[in-house]
């Protein structure tokens, strides 16, 4: 198999998890909220998204300006089910919210899985070949960039003082219930986004792609790369993209143990290092190569 073939489809993956662990990386790492539906938000972009090439499109438009659109509709579209979720559900804590958003992510997966018009269990097909890698780390980057200035800001602050202190964030003026449903908003848009350009790449997408376990691996991504830090999603998302392909190299047998290596994988990072790889902080060039500002003329 040709090296270039066999990696571009793994590199795609990558890239549309890394879309996925940042934006759930800001619900539960940095607004310190709970979701484990995240896969519902996924399969909202990617059903829009492909439903809009599939029965929508103008052929007189070019691709490019076609999955623009496709992926701001699944982003409107993602989000306005993140509304839906986030305004009743936010109100839960812990274990609750964690079991209503679980809730929202099986009823997504079983609604689609009974309309006939997308494929319901035979799967959408004829998905238009509109995204490709470039076109996936182009969007990684917009949304890195867009996550960094949001935490650098006001509203970025904001959000970060509900994770460390829900009650004193409150009693100093901050809006909880506002912050916490724009993070679950943006967090479930970029799901979206990472929706369509996955429809769009595989051409082909069924509702077992989106079911709980998904939700699982998205959250072990973060857990994995630490909680609350960007690089950490992304270290944990390229890490657990590649892990099933390597644990190939071992034959079928172990790659079919993937969810069992996954648990002890977990179960040994909490033991030796529970806040993750990366826990809170970002990858930072200026501390591999610090300048002296002495040496400056």
């Amino acid at each position: 198999m040709n090296l270039v073939s066999y990696l571009g489809p793994l590199l795609q993956n990558a890239g549309v998890f890394i879309i996925l662990a940042l934006g759930l990386n800001l619900i539960n790492g940095i607004a310190g909220q709970f979701s484990l539906g995240h896969a519902g938000f996924w399969a909202v972009g990617a059903y829009v998204g492909a439903s809009y090439g599939v029965f929508f499109a103008p052929a007189f438009l070019p691709d490019f300006v076609n999955l623009l659109i496709s992926n701001v509709l699944a982003i409107i579209a993602a989000s306005i089910a993140g509304i839906l979720v986030g305004v009743p559900c936010l109100r839960l804590r812990g274990d609750y919210l964690a079991i209503a958003t679980l809730g929202f992510g099986e009823i997504i997966r079983i609604i689609i899985n009974n309309l006939d018009v997308v494929g319901g269990p035979r799967g959408f097909t004829n998905i238009p070949h509109w995204s490709n890698l470039f076109w996936i780390y182009l969007w990684v980057v917009i949304c890195v960039v867009m996550l960094a200035n949001l935490l650098r800001g006001t509203h970025g602050r904001a959000i970060i003082s509900i994770r460390e202190d829900e009650i004193a964030a409150a009693a100093m003026g901050v809006n909880t219930t506002k912050y916490k449903t724009l993070a679950f908003v943006i967090g479930a848009g970029m799901a979206g986004l990472a929706g369509s350009l996955f429809a769009h790449a595989q051409q082909f997408i069924h509702p077992s792609s989106f079911s709980f376990m998904w939700s699982v691996i998205i959250l072990l991504m973060i857990i994995l790369g630490g909680m609350g830090s960007m690089t950490g999603a992304i270290v944990g998302a390229v890490f657990l993209t590649f892990l099933p392909e390597f644990l190939r190299l071992f034959g079928e047998t172990v790659s079919e143990w993937r969810m069992v290596i996954y648990s002890l994988l977990l179960i040994f990072l909490m033991l030796l290092r529970p806040q993750g790889i990366f826990g809170k902080h970002e990858f930072n060039l200026k501390r591999l190569w610090p300048v002296k500002t002495g040496d400056a003329k």
